[in-house]
């Protein structure tokens, strides 16, 4: 890998490389160093990488703040979101008084106080198929803390493309999983995962729920590998999936095997340059797309009619404040059927959340009582935003 990695730099960075550790690095990272397998060598190592961070929120957290403090040269925070109330039982890197600040400012003001010699990048902004490649290949390596499954296809046809490994972590209730894919001669996430899973296994922290130092657990093992990639230390998890029960406390391996077919990285794969990653995404099947929805595109064109058009928000009041689409109302998935009794039949409804979970739910929730126009907005505010409305 460190072949590969000054390969990279040299190719996409405008600077040389930095400087060497000052005594007062070998003070701050001397517990580190004084590992005869880790020596001076590897800590030059971590002080020359880059590493991008996509997702700043329960993985990206943990992960950050070891990598910053473990003395990497540079981070790059990828996030387009705000810190919202609902984030912080999970997501360390966000103080209190944060909450409504921009999470790449956010973690960017903490990771710098933690260790001021780190270098922290912000790209504030929702990575798409149009800009994955730019952003990410200034880096060595990528760390995914994405919580939806377009972003992590996305991620990884741009890691595969530019030859970047890529450090893959997932959390659901009280379970995680982890993983490096687009390593040479190992699988990507497309071999493990060749569709997106069914709706009922798609949601997202937000609607499914996520114990809150489960994040921590994975992050951290992501910065692990991270940090082995790196240093080139041990066995980094190519090849190989770690499940985590939080429940029963236990951790069990599965094998992951490189698949010759898989359009991404096979042996006859269609990804060959930046434009084949539009037509991948858009050739992927959304989750849990159905008849039942609506999308982005074909609900602005009916709100362009002016017909009678309810727009139902069903995500929290937090979430409702600091973004939504205009003249919606709110009424959350958790009091819908309490409050439902008030709205007009007649009326043709759209509802949406963040991602179209709660959406999907709240849409089955309508028809059983009764309403008979009902869709649910496919990706949510989400897809709205990147196919609408970027604002």
């Amino acid at each position: 890998f460190g072949q590969a990695a000054m390969t990279s730099r040299k190719k996409h960075s405008p600077r040389s490389a930095k400087p060497a550790l000052t005594c007062e690095e070998l003070i701050r990272y001397g517990r580190q160093i004084a590992m005869p397998q880790f020596g001076r060598k590897g800590q030059e190592r971590l002080h020359r990488a880059r590493v991008a961070i996509v997702g700043m929120g329960g993985l990206g957290s943990p992960a950050a703040i070891y990598l910053a403090t473990a003395g990497i040269g540079t981070l790059g925070l990828v996030d387009c979101d705000r810190v919202a109330l609902s984030n912080l039982h999970r997501q360390v890197v966000h103080p209190d008084a944060n909450v409504g600040r921009a999470k790449t400012e956010s973690a960017a003001a903490v990771l710098s106080a933690l260790n001021p010699r780190v270098t922290i990048r912000q790209h504030p902004e929702r990575l798409s198929p149009e800009n994955a490649a730019d952003v990410l290949a200034p880096y060595d390596i990528v760390l995914d803390g994405s919580d939806n499954f377009p972003t992590r296809y996305l991620v990884n046809a741009a890691c595969v493309l530019l030859g970047k490994p890529l450090v893959y972590g997932s959390v659901w209730r009280f379970e995680g999983q982890a993983s490096v894919f687009a390593m040479r001669n190992g699988p990507c996430y497309s071999c493990l995962y060749p569709d997106p899973p069914p709706p009922d296994l798609a949601a997202d922290c937000t609607e499914g729920g996520v114990l809150g130092v489960l994040p921590g657990i994975v992050g951290l093992i992501q910065a692990t590998e991270t940090i082995k990639l790196i240093t080139g230390l041990g066995k980094p998890l190519v090849g190989r999936l770690l499940m985590y029960d939080a429940l029963g406390m236990a951790f069990r391996e599965v094998a992951i095997l490189k698949d010759p077919a898989c359009p991404v990285c096979g042996r006859n794969r269609r990804l060959k340059n930046t434009r084949d990653i539009r037509k991948m995404a858009d050739a992927l099947p959304a989750a849990g797309a159905s008849e039942d929805e609506i999308s982005p595109k074909a609900l602005r064109a009916m709100l362009k009619k002016k017909g009678s058009i309810v727009l139902l928000d069903v995500r929290q009041p937090e979430e409702h404040e600091y973004c939504r689409i205009p003249n919606s109302i709110l009424i959350p998935l958790n009091k819908l059927a309490s409050r439902m009794r008030k709205l007009g039949r007649s009326a043709t409804y759209v509802v949406y959340c963040r991602s179209g979970c709660r959406g999907d739910t709240a849409m089955r929730q309508l028809r059983e009582a009764g309403f008979k126009r009902v869709k649910n907005l496919a990706g949510g505010i989400l897809a709205w935003a990147d196919k609408v409305d970027p604002s």
